[in-house]
């Protein structure tokens, strides 16, 4: 099924209704495109740290295979990378510190370990991984992962540590014994960045997964007074639809509570739950008759948000052309994602459904 939404507007390739059509026919160009295309596949996925408890991390290996199979050669995570949080550090009266924090991770302990800010970390293993040999020592795989949590980007960190033998996860290169400890609480963390994404990425031979969220779009900026009402009108929005995702939520918490987990990916990639997801939430939104119009601000950030993230993961394989590319994002991302990177002449989609066993 494919998804046409307003996002047309903001790309400026065809108008909203009511308007005049755009006069260039951009997807005019791929007419005749010689070179490959890059595959991407998108997988909705569900927030790990969410699962009840009687949710078991080794529940997720039918899923790790099937991705694994595959075979991307870039991994993409619903993170914000630390270029983006050190960015958003340097305006705290635009971008309040409280509000990002719940995505930017604190590089502090690294910083005294390695000696080393998030900016110089960021280019200390840029470098590191342009000179990554075939065979990298243990020294190299613990300083890479040194560099990595020292430039916010813990997820990576932890594809070179589960690359190591138990007994080469020690301190030194960088590493001291509190990031040692950091690293092994991520090995378990209820999360897919940690539980899906990094151990992916080992299973490939990747050296690393890349943050491709962005909050600054959605950074909605409304008088201090108004935050109440905003939440008031985007809450009773959602309060809307409860009746129709109830049974959603209900189904998604049975499927993780017995480890159902290949089932509860099929179940959140397909067309019409995914359906429900967006009509239930921005759908839902845009009837808000507030006379701010709070949830067309809602809407219009989300969208803001999708559209960059569709850049960053555009930016992973800009030099690589026809790699193939895992985007593992939350699932009311996934139809922004598919729409806006399918229109680009260079991408071809690939159909998650097929990729799951959800159908041949």
């Amino acid at each position: 099924m494919k998804f046409r939404f307003g996002i047309y507007c903001l790309f400026a390739l065809l108008a909203c209704a009511g308007t005049a059509q755009a006069q260039v026919d951009l997807p005019v160009l791929a007419h005749g495109m010689t070179g490959p295309r890059t595959q991407v596949l998108v997988l909705g996925t569900a927030h790990l740290s969410n699962a009840p408890k009687g949710f078991k991390p080794q529940s997720l290996q039918p899923l790790l295979a099937r991705l694994a199979a595959f075979k991307p050669d870039i991994i993409t995570i619903e993170g914000i990378s630390g270029e983006g949080c050190a960015l958003m550090a340097q305006y705290p009266s635009i971008y309040n510190p409280e509000n990002i924090s719940p995505f930017c991770v604190v590089t502090k302990a690294a910083k005294a370990a390695t000696g080393l800010d998030i900016p110089a970390a960021i280019i200390a293993a840029d470098q590191a991984l342009h000179d990554w040999p075939a065979q990298p020592a243990p020294a190299q795989r613990r300083h890479l992962a040194a560099l990595f949590l020292a430039s916010g980007e813990p997820a990576s960190a932890l594809v070179q540590w589960l690359q190591l033998t138990q007994s080469e996860r020690h301190a030194g290169d960088g590493l001291d014994a509190a990031l040692v400890a950091d690293l092994n609480k991520y090995i378990d963390r209820r999360n897919e960045d940690y539980l899906i994404a990094a151990p992916l990425a080992v299973k490939l031979g990747l050296q690393r997964v890349y943050p491709i969220d962005d909050h600054t779009g959605d950074n909605i900026r409304i008088p201090d007074q108004q935050d109440k009402a905003f939440e008031a009108a985007i809450r009773k929005a959602w309060a809307s639809t409860k009746a129709r995702m109830q049974p959603l939520e209900a189904r998604q918490q049975d499927l993780l509570a017995h480890n159902q987990i290949l089932a509860l990916y099929r179940f959140l990639n397909s067309p019409e739950v995914q359906q429900t997801l967006i009509t239930s939430d921005m759908g839902a939104a845009l009837r808000d008759d507030s006379p701010q119009h709070y949830g067309q601000m809602y809407v219009t950030g989300w969208e803001a948000r999708n559209l960059r993230m569709a850049a960053n993961i555009m930016a992973t394989f800009r030099e690589r052309p026809s790699v193939r590319v895992l985007v593992i994002d939350g699932a009311t991302h996934k139809p922004w994602l598919d729409e806006i990177l399918g229109l680009m002449p260079g991408v071809k989609i690939v159909d998650t459904e097929k990729v799951l066993g959800s159908r041949p």
